[in-house]
């Protein structure tokens, strides 16, 4: 099982990112997947969610209505938008699966299973 974030990298406040997460292994179309990030100092935190199903989406309030999860089941990939980038967004991206459909707590990285290795994202 892999998982291989890209897209991460420098930009300026307000501009946009599309983050992808490779998933090689297993097929994610029966999992839910989450994106994560972790500055510096701080707790790896929730970003998104998204259930099997591509319609319950689940958001940080920090991100809700800036960012947008995504799924291509055909690709095996996962996207996270990123629009109107703050400095306060900066941090490692990770993409996770969950061992089923759904979790307990979409926006907790415990309730995960498999991680990606993250992608850097800087907005200054």
């Amino acid at each position: 099982v892999q998982l291989v974030e890209s897209g991460g990298t420098s930009v300026q406040a307000g501009g946009s990112l599309r983050l992808s997460c490779a998933v090689s292994g297993y097929t994610v179309s029966n999992k839910c997947v989450g994106w994560f990030r972790q500055a510096p100092g701080t707790e790896r935190e929730g970003v998104a969610a998204i259930y099997t199903g591509g319609t319950v989406t689940y958001y940080a309030d920090s991100v809700r209505g800036r960012f947008t999860i995504s799924r291509d089941n055909a690709k095996n990939t996962l996207y996270l938008q990123m629009t109107s980038l703050k400095p306060e967004d900066t941090a490692m991206y990770y993409c996770a699966t969950g061992p089923g459909g759904s979790v307990s707590r979409p926006l907790i990285p415990g309730d995960y299973s498999d991680w990606g290795q993250g992608t850097q994202v800087t907005v200054s």
